[in-house]
Protein backbone atom coordinates (compact mmCIF):
# COMPACT_ATOMS: atom_id res chain seq x y z
CA UNK A 1 0.00 0.00 0.00
CA UNK A 2 2.80 2.40 0.94
CA UNK A 3 4.57 1.61 -2.31
CA UNK A 4 1.36 2.30 -4.24
CA UNK A 5 0.92 5.66 -2.52
CA UNK A 6 4.51 6.61 -3.27
CA UNK A 7 4.08 5.72 -6.93
CA UNK A 8 0.81 7.66 -7.05
CA UNK A 9 2.46 10.72 -5.56
CA UNK A 10 5.37 10.40 -7.97
CA UNK A 11 3.02 10.17 -10.95
CA UNK A 12 1.08 13.23 -9.75
CA UNK A 13 4.24 15.29 -9.26
CA UNK A 14 5.54 14.18 -12.65
CA UNK A 15 2.25 15.07 -14.35
CA UNK A 16 2.23 18.56 -12.80
CA UNK A 17 5.88 19.08 -13.75
CA UNK A 18 5.22 18.01 -17.34
CA UNK A 19 2.17 20.31 -17.52
CA UNK A 20 4.16 23.27 -16.21
CA UNK A 21 7.01 22.56 -18.62
CA UNK A 22 4.62 22.17 -21.56
CA UNK A 23 2.17 25.00 -20.87
CA UNK A 24 4.37 27.36 -18.86
CA UNK A 25 3.30 30.98 -19.37
CA UNK A 26 6.10 33.40 -18.48
CA UNK A 27 5.69 36.86 -17.01
CA UNK A 28 5.53 39.73 -19.44
CA UNK A 29 8.31 42.32 -19.36
CA UNK A 30 7.68 45.56 -17.49
CA UNK A 31 9.29 47.63 -20.26
CA UNK A 32 7.13 46.01 -22.93
CA UNK A 33 3.92 46.52 -20.98
CA UNK A 34 4.66 50.16 -20.22
CA UNK A 35 5.41 50.76 -23.89
CA UNK A 36 2.24 48.97 -25.04
CA UNK A 37 -0.30 50.02 -22.41
CA UNK A 38 1.15 53.25 -21.07
CA UNK A 39 0.10 56.65 -22.39
CA UNK A 40 1.40 60.21 -22.23
CA UNK A 41 -0.89 60.68 -19.20
CA UNK A 42 0.63 57.71 -17.35
CA UNK A 43 2.62 58.51 -14.22
CA UNK A 44 4.49 56.17 -11.89
CA UNK A 45 4.25 57.65 -8.41
CA UNK A 46 6.13 56.39 -5.38
CA UNK A 47 4.02 56.02 -2.24
CA UNK A 48 6.92 54.78 -0.13
CA UNK A 49 7.65 51.33 1.30
CA UNK A 50 8.71 50.12 -2.14
CA UNK A 51 5.33 50.78 -3.76
CA UNK A 52 5.12 52.70 -7.04
CA UNK A 53 1.61 53.21 -8.39
CA UNK A 54 0.67 53.64 -12.05
CA UNK A 55 -1.90 56.43 -12.30
CA UNK A 56 -3.45 58.93 -14.68
CA UNK A 57 -4.66 62.36 -13.60
CA UNK A 58 -6.62 64.06 -16.39
CA UNK A 59 -9.12 66.82 -17.04
CA UNK A 60 -9.64 70.32 -15.73
CA UNK A 61 -7.55 71.25 -12.70
CA UNK A 62 -10.17 73.77 -11.54
CA UNK A 63 -13.01 71.24 -11.67
CA UNK A 64 -14.49 68.82 -9.10
CA UNK A 65 -12.41 65.65 -8.77
CA UNK A 66 -13.62 62.12 -9.49
CA UNK A 67 -11.48 59.16 -8.39
CA UNK A 68 -12.32 55.85 -10.11
CA UNK A 69 -11.34 52.44 -8.71
CA UNK A 70 -11.18 49.34 -10.91
CA UNK A 71 -12.22 45.81 -10.02
CA UNK A 72 -10.40 42.56 -9.30
CA UNK A 73 -7.81 41.58 -11.93
CA UNK A 74 -8.57 44.74 -13.86
CA UNK A 75 -6.71 48.04 -14.36
CA UNK A 76 -7.24 51.74 -14.84
CA UNK A 77 -7.93 51.34 -18.60
CA UNK A 78 -11.33 49.88 -17.76
CA UNK A 79 -12.39 53.54 -17.28
CA UNK A 80 -11.11 54.78 -20.66
CA UNK A 81 -14.55 55.43 -22.15
CA UNK A 82 -15.89 57.09 -19.01
CA UNK A 83 -12.78 59.26 -18.75
CA UNK A 84 -13.20 60.57 -22.31
CA UNK A 85 -16.75 61.62 -21.48
CA UNK A 86 -16.01 63.09 -18.04
CA UNK A 87 -12.76 65.03 -18.50
CA UNK A 88 -14.28 67.98 -20.40
CA UNK A 89 -16.13 68.84 -17.19
CA UNK A 90 -14.27 67.11 -14.35
CA UNK A 91 -10.80 66.16 -13.17
CA UNK A 92 -10.56 62.36 -13.30
CA UNK A 93 -7.99 60.35 -11.34
CA UNK A 94 -7.59 56.60 -11.76
CA UNK A 95 -4.83 54.19 -10.80
CA UNK A 96 -3.84 50.53 -10.76
CA UNK A 97 -4.21 48.91 -7.35
CA UNK A 98 -1.21 46.94 -6.03
CA UNK A 99 -1.05 43.56 -7.76
CA UNK A 100 -2.86 44.95 -10.79
CA UNK A 101 -2.07 46.58 -14.10
CA UNK A 102 1.33 48.26 -14.18
CA UNK A 103 1.61 48.94 -10.47
CA UNK A 104 2.79 45.41 -9.79
CA UNK A 105 3.13 43.63 -6.49
CA UNK A 106 3.13 45.37 -3.12
CA UNK A 107 6.24 44.47 -1.08
CA UNK A 108 4.11 44.56 2.09
CA UNK A 109 1.76 41.98 0.50
CA UNK A 110 -1.21 43.86 2.00
CA UNK A 111 -4.17 43.14 -0.27
CA UNK A 112 -7.21 43.43 1.98
CA UNK A 113 -10.06 45.83 1.23
CA UNK A 114 -9.02 47.98 4.18
CA UNK A 115 -5.42 48.09 2.95
CA UNK A 116 -6.62 49.16 -0.50
CA UNK A 117 -8.73 51.90 1.10
CA UNK A 118 -5.53 53.18 2.69
CA UNK A 119 -3.92 53.18 -0.78
CA UNK A 120 -6.74 55.45 -2.00
CA UNK A 121 -5.95 57.85 0.83
CA UNK A 122 -2.22 57.77 0.09
CA UNK A 123 -2.76 58.43 -3.62
CA UNK A 124 -5.14 61.35 -3.10
CA UNK A 125 -2.93 62.83 -0.38
CA UNK A 126 0.09 62.54 -2.69
CA UNK A 127 -1.84 64.42 -5.39
CA UNK A 128 -3.03 67.08 -2.95
CA UNK A 129 -6.70 66.16 -3.37
CA UNK A 130 -8.74 66.72 -0.21
CA UNK A 131 -12.38 66.51 -1.43
CA UNK A 132 -13.64 64.30 -4.23
CA UNK A 133 -16.24 61.94 -5.63
CA UNK A 134 -15.18 58.31 -5.25
CA UNK A 135 -16.48 55.62 -7.59
CA UNK A 136 -15.61 51.95 -7.88
CA UNK A 137 -16.57 48.81 -9.76
CA UNK A 138 -16.68 45.35 -8.17
CA UNK A 139 -13.67 45.07 -5.82
CA UNK A 140 -13.07 48.80 -6.34
CA UNK A 141 -16.66 49.46 -5.27
CA UNK A 142 -16.04 47.53 -2.07
CA UNK A 143 -12.92 49.61 -1.45
CA UNK A 144 -14.90 52.80 -2.09
CA UNK A 145 -17.58 51.65 0.40
CA UNK A 146 -14.97 51.05 3.12
CA UNK A 147 -13.19 54.32 2.35
CA UNK A 148 -16.46 56.23 2.60
CA UNK A 149 -16.95 54.93 6.14
CA UNK A 150 -13.34 55.66 7.10
CA UNK A 151 -13.19 59.16 5.58
CA UNK A 152 -16.70 60.51 4.92
CA UNK A 153 -15.42 64.05 5.47
CA UNK A 154 -13.27 63.76 2.32
CA UNK A 155 -16.08 62.70 -0.02
CA UNK A 156 -18.57 64.85 -1.87
CA UNK A 157 -20.10 61.78 -3.51
CA UNK A 158 -19.94 57.98 -3.66
CA UNK A 159 -20.66 55.86 -6.74
CA UNK A 160 -21.04 52.08 -6.35
CA UNK A 161 -20.92 50.15 -9.63
CA UNK A 162 -21.72 46.43 -9.28
CA UNK A 163 -19.81 46.75 -6.03
CA UNK A 164 -18.55 44.18 -3.57
CA UNK A 165 -18.71 44.88 0.18
CA UNK A 166 -22.02 43.27 1.13
CA UNK A 167 -22.23 40.07 3.22
CA UNK A 168 -21.04 37.21 0.97
CA UNK A 169 -23.09 37.70 -2.22
CA UNK A 170 -23.90 34.44 -4.00
CA UNK A 171 -23.03 34.67 -7.70
CA UNK A 172 -25.38 32.92 -10.10
CA UNK A 173 -22.45 31.74 -12.22
CA UNK A 174 -18.90 32.58 -11.18
CA UNK A 175 -16.57 33.21 -14.16
CA UNK A 176 -13.92 30.52 -14.56
CA UNK A 177 -11.05 32.86 -13.72
CA UNK A 178 -12.58 33.64 -10.33
CA UNK A 179 -13.32 29.96 -9.67
CA UNK A 180 -9.66 29.15 -10.22
CA UNK A 181 -8.47 32.06 -8.09
CA UNK A 182 -10.70 30.96 -5.20
CA UNK A 183 -9.53 27.33 -5.25
CA UNK A 184 -6.43 26.64 -3.10
CA UNK A 185 -3.88 24.53 -4.93
CA UNK A 186 -5.40 25.18 -8.32
CA UNK A 187 -4.74 28.90 -8.05
CA UNK A 188 -1.07 28.17 -7.24
CA UNK A 189 -0.68 26.54 -10.65
CA UNK A 190 -1.83 29.85 -12.16
CA UNK A 191 1.55 31.24 -11.15
CA UNK A 192 3.09 29.14 -13.92
CA UNK A 193 0.23 28.31 -16.28
CA UNK A 194 -2.16 31.08 -17.37
CA UNK A 195 -3.75 30.24 -20.72
CA UNK A 196 -5.17 33.11 -22.73
CA UNK A 197 -8.26 30.96 -23.35
CA UNK A 198 -9.18 31.09 -19.65
CA UNK A 199 -8.99 34.87 -19.63
CA UNK A 200 -11.12 35.00 -22.77
CA UNK A 201 -13.78 32.70 -21.33
CA UNK A 202 -13.84 34.54 -18.00
CA UNK A 203 -14.38 37.89 -19.74
CA UNK A 204 -17.21 36.55 -21.87
CA UNK A 205 -18.83 35.14 -18.72
CA UNK A 206 -18.53 38.52 -16.97
CA UNK A 207 -20.45 40.58 -19.52
CA UNK A 208 -23.79 40.44 -21.30
CA UNK A 209 -22.75 42.73 -24.17
CA UNK A 210 -20.36 40.27 -25.79
CA UNK A 211 -19.10 42.85 -28.28
CA UNK A 212 -17.28 44.50 -25.36
CA UNK A 213 -14.85 41.57 -25.38
CA UNK A 214 -12.38 42.05 -28.23
CA UNK A 215 -9.06 40.35 -29.07
CA UNK A 216 -7.28 43.50 -27.90
CA UNK A 217 -9.11 43.57 -24.55
CA UNK A 218 -8.40 39.87 -23.98
CA UNK A 219 -4.71 40.45 -24.68
CA UNK A 220 -4.61 43.36 -22.24
CA UNK A 221 -6.22 41.39 -19.41
CA UNK A 222 -3.98 38.40 -20.12
CA UNK A 223 -0.73 40.32 -20.47
CA UNK A 224 -1.24 42.62 -17.50
CA UNK A 225 -2.18 39.69 -15.26
CA UNK A 226 1.30 38.41 -16.13
CA UNK A 227 2.98 41.75 -15.37
CA UNK A 228 5.88 40.92 -13.01
CA UNK A 229 4.53 40.12 -9.56
CA UNK A 230 0.82 40.32 -10.40
CA UNK A 231 0.09 36.60 -10.45
CA UNK A 232 1.66 36.01 -7.04
CA UNK A 233 -0.17 39.08 -5.76
CA UNK A 234 -3.45 37.62 -7.08
CA UNK A 235 -2.80 34.37 -5.21
CA UNK A 236 -1.99 36.33 -2.04
CA UNK A 237 -5.08 38.51 -2.43
CA UNK A 238 -7.52 35.63 -2.86
CA UNK A 239 -5.91 33.88 0.11
CA UNK A 240 -6.49 36.96 2.27
CA UNK A 241 -9.53 36.56 4.56
CA UNK A 242 -12.53 38.59 3.45
CA UNK A 243 -13.13 41.78 5.42
CA UNK A 244 -16.44 41.80 7.30
CA UNK A 245 -19.22 43.82 5.69
CA UNK A 246 -19.39 47.45 6.80
CA UNK A 247 -22.89 48.62 7.69
CA UNK A 248 -24.44 51.67 9.25
CA UNK A 249 -26.06 54.42 7.18
CA UNK A 250 -25.81 57.01 10.01
CA UNK A 251 -22.03 56.95 9.55
CA UNK A 252 -22.30 57.73 5.84
CA UNK A 253 -23.61 61.28 5.21
CA UNK A 254 -22.40 61.13 1.60
CA UNK A 255 -24.61 61.48 -1.51
CA UNK A 256 -24.59 58.04 -3.11
CA UNK A 257 -25.36 56.64 -6.56
CA UNK A 258 -25.77 52.88 -7.07
CA UNK A 259 -25.41 51.53 -10.62
CA UNK A 260 -25.96 47.84 -11.41
CA UNK A 261 -26.20 45.48 -14.35
CA UNK A 262 -29.37 43.41 -14.07
CA UNK A 263 -27.57 40.40 -15.56
CA UNK A 264 -24.48 40.60 -13.36
CA UNK A 265 -23.53 36.97 -12.66
CA UNK A 266 -20.60 37.76 -10.39
CA UNK A 267 -22.32 40.10 -7.92
CA UNK A 268 -26.08 39.70 -8.39
CA UNK A 269 -28.39 42.66 -8.67
CA UNK A 270 -29.92 41.80 -5.28
CA UNK A 271 -26.80 43.35 -3.78
CA UNK A 272 -27.94 46.75 -5.04
CA UNK A 273 -30.92 46.45 -2.70
CA UNK A 274 -28.58 45.70 0.22
CA UNK A 275 -26.61 48.89 -0.41
CA UNK A 276 -29.87 50.82 -0.77
CA UNK A 277 -30.90 49.57 2.67
CA UNK A 278 -27.64 50.89 4.09
CA UNK A 279 -28.06 54.29 2.39
CA UNK A 280 -31.81 54.90 2.01
CA UNK A 281 -31.30 58.25 0.27
CA UNK A 282 -29.14 56.71 -2.47
CA UNK A 283 -30.27 56.84 -6.09
CA UNK A 284 -30.33 53.45 -7.80
CA UNK A 285 -30.19 52.73 -11.53
CA UNK A 286 -30.50 49.14 -12.79
CA UNK A 287 -29.57 48.40 -16.41
CA UNK A 288 -31.49 45.56 -18.10
CA UNK A 289 -29.39 43.28 -20.28
CA UNK A 290 -26.08 44.44 -18.76
CA UNK A 291 -23.51 42.33 -16.93
CA UNK A 292 -20.69 43.11 -14.50
CA UNK A 293 -18.72 45.71 -16.49
CA UNK A 294 -21.14 48.44 -17.50
CA UNK A 295 -18.36 51.00 -18.10
CA UNK A 296 -17.11 48.71 -20.86
CA UNK A 297 -20.49 47.33 -21.97
CA UNK A 298 -22.60 50.52 -22.11
CA UNK A 299 -20.09 53.34 -21.55
CA UNK A 300 -22.13 56.11 -23.16
CA UNK A 301 -25.39 55.46 -21.31
CA UNK A 302 -23.79 54.78 -17.92
CA UNK A 303 -21.45 57.80 -18.17
CA UNK A 304 -24.40 60.01 -19.13
CA UNK A 305 -26.37 58.82 -16.10
CA UNK A 306 -23.37 59.49 -13.89
CA UNK A 307 -22.92 62.98 -15.36
CA UNK A 308 -26.57 63.79 -14.78
CA UNK A 309 -26.32 62.65 -11.16
CA UNK A 310 -23.13 64.65 -10.61
CA UNK A 311 -24.76 67.74 -12.07
CA UNK A 312 -27.66 67.31 -9.67
CA UNK A 313 -25.28 67.23 -6.69
CA UNK A 314 -23.15 70.24 -7.54
CA UNK A 315 -22.60 72.59 -10.45
CA UNK A 316 -19.14 72.28 -12.02
CA UNK A 317 -17.36 75.58 -12.57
Amino acid sequence: MKRFLKWTALVAVTAVSVAIFTFWTPDTRMEDMRAKYGAPESRYVSLGNGLTVHLRDEGRRDAPVIVLLHGSNSFLQTWDDWTKRLTPTYRVIRFDFPGHGMTGAYPARAYSTSAFADIVDRVTTKLGVTRFVLGGNSMGGGVAWVYAHKHPEKLIGLVLIDASGQPAPKPTSLPIGFRIAQTPGLRDIMLYITPRSIIEKSLHQSVSHQEAVTPASIDRYWELLRYPGNRQATIDRFATPRDPAVTGAPRLPVPTLILWGAEDKLIPVASAAWFKQQVPDAQVIIYPGVGHLMMEEIPELSATDLSNWLASQFKPR
